[in-house]
């Protein structure tokens, strides 16, 4: 045997360790993508963004929400509360170390327009185009002297828009679209999240008009929704919508589903039944690109090391494991006290586990847990 210099013995270490940690990048073409919207704790109480890094189960994190514009304002539940000096637009350092974590471990981070409450909505296309350029510098590749995320670049916008006037969004995206094909070939995406009832009352012209990446439907809180499968579930009107109206042929149609019993008025299914459902739809249409929920409080409890034993944990896993994964077991409710209670301690005193698959809470110790135990300020339509 012969001794290997300390240095030389620590950065074969760390090569070893970053190969095996870094997951694979997020493939907007795929059809087992897991999308869940963060910020408003919804259940109540949710981890830190990082925390829904940690591992494969989460694709695409919406931050939610930017629910007031043109006249930007943010709101996500207590976890950024402070403002740049002389304004109430808010400044997240703690958030923009998040997402470029979560970007190093191969996800998307968007950022979601609208919601059920606010006031928001453009008068004309030039206030959307006036928008559009804001919005650039303001979290995207521009650059302004005020940026919520400092450095951080987000991946995207997100359109849930469920009030306020309908018109400037296709002038909107097309102007920052415009932005985005000048962005230094970073690539960016435009989704949007429409209720299941066809046409969608607020996004109808948007979706016929303008190129959208991914369609978010909620199947929920409506006659169409999940609790409706199969006769009186929509998903064939939305994949016929995608195949010959859509400008982008491509675009990837999602299920939405509410992450618990709690996340919306109706239309929740267990996560047996839910992966039945997926596993018959994406046998039978192309469109097919994964399932989005509200929101991750609800569907994965506190994030990190729990998030295998909830709800969203056995919804993904279905989806990446093409249809074999785990569809019944022990699955704990997020909303449960045991789920919450889990969760909130797996940032704490656990040992360096390194692995393809996850991510130890200690090895990224750089962002603790955070519990956000205010209730919500604004909340998607249920």
């Amino acid at each position: 045997m012969f001794n290997i210099p300390s240095r030389l013995l620590l950065l074969a270490t760390t090569a070893v360790y970053t190969m095996s940690v870094i997951v694979s990048a997020f493939n907007p073409s795929s059809n087992s993508n897991f999308v869940v919207y963060w910020g408003q704790s919804s259940a109540g109480t949710q981890g830190r963004l990082a925390d829904y890094c940690r591992d494969s189960t989460v694709d695409v994190v919406a931050l939610a929400f930017l629910y007031q514009f043109p006249n930007t304002k943010l709101d996500f539940s207590s976890a950024c509360k402070s403002t740049f000096s002389g304004s109430d637009l808010l400044h997240c350092p703690d958030m923009a170390a998040d997402i470029k974590y979560c970007q190093s471990q191969g996800k998307i981070v968007i950022l979601s327009m609208g919601g059920a409450a606010g006031a928001y909505g453009f008068g004309s296309d030039s206030d959307a185009q006036s928008y559009a350029d804001t919005m650039w510098v303001t979290f995207f590749g521009g650059s302004s002297s005020q940026r919520p995320f400092d450095d951080a670049v987000l991946d995207g916008v997100d359109l849930d828009i469920e009030g306020g006037a309908t018109s400037g969004y296709a002038a909107f995206v097309s102007r920052l679209r415009s932005h985005f094909t000048s962005g230094g070939g970073k690539q960016y995406y435009v989704t949007a999240a429409p209720q299941c009832p066809f046409p969608d009352a607020m996004l109808s012209s948007t979706l016929n008009s303008a190129w959208i990446d991914m369609v978010f439907v909620q199947f929920y809180n409506n006659y169409c929704g999940l609790d409706a499968y199969p006769q009186g579930f929509n998903y064939d009107t939305w994949d016929q919508w995608a195949k010959s109206q859509a400008v982008n042929k491509d675009v990837k149609v999602y299920i939405g589903a509410p992450g618990s019993t709690s996340a919306a008025g109706r239309g929740y299914v267990d996560a047996t039944t839910l992966n039945s459902i997926v596993n018959d739809i994406r046998g039978k249409y192309s469109s097919f690109g994964g399932v989005m929920t509200w929101d991750a409080s609800q569907a994965l409890g506190g994030g990190g090391s729990s998030i295998g034993g909830t709800w969203g944990g056995s919804v993904s896993s279905n989806l990446k494991s093409g249809g074999s994964g785990v569809n019944s077991g022990n699955i704990i409710q997020p909303n449960d006290s045991t789920a919450v209670e889990s969760s909130s301690h797996s940032s704490t005193g656990a040992s360096v586990s390194i692995s393809a698959s996850s991510i130890s809470s200690a090895s990224t110790s750089e962002f603790p847990s955070v519990a956000t135990t205010a209730p919500p300020l604004r909340r998607r339509r249920y």
